[in-house]
């Protein structure tokens, strides 16, 4: 599929539906649509929420450097919104996307969660690059 931008047009109601926590943060799970992978979790506040479903773009917003981010705009990784969902208690989104480029992960893999617990993972004593 060639990707682009897919907006969701939410309701006021369904935005208020998603409870920020006491930092105004929400966490995102980012899931490829195509393979099912978990991809990222990241922390939105309410206005990358609105922006990623208004744009089809995900956005979020950077505990560290505490200002918000869209992924793909320094590293071409850009990931297009195909689905979104919040959860049964309104404390987690769930983003379904496509993800163009290398992967979803800073470090080259194509999901952050690459390193598995147990020796006999194949990524057991794997380094972060």
């Amino acid at each position: 599929m060639q990707p682009g931008a897919t907006p969701i047009a939410a309701v006021p109601e369904q935005l208020d539906g998603v409870r920020f926590g006491a930092d105004g943060l929400v966490p995102a799970v980012v899931q490829e649509r195509g393979s099912g992978a978990v991809l990222m979790l990241a922390w939105m506040n309410r206005e990358a929420l609105e922006e990623t479903l208004s744009t089809g773009r995900t956005v979020f917003w950077s505990r560290s450097r505490q200002e918000r981010w869209r992924k793909g705009d320094s590293s071409g990784d850009r990931q297009w919104v195909r689905a979104a969902y919040y959860d049964c208690d309104g404390d987690t989104v769930l983003l379904v996307v496509d993800q163009e480029g290398r992967g979803a992960c800073h470090t080259g893999e194509r999901s952050c969660f690459f390193r598995a617990f147990g020796k006999e993972s194949p990524a057991a004593g794997r380094e972060l690059r």
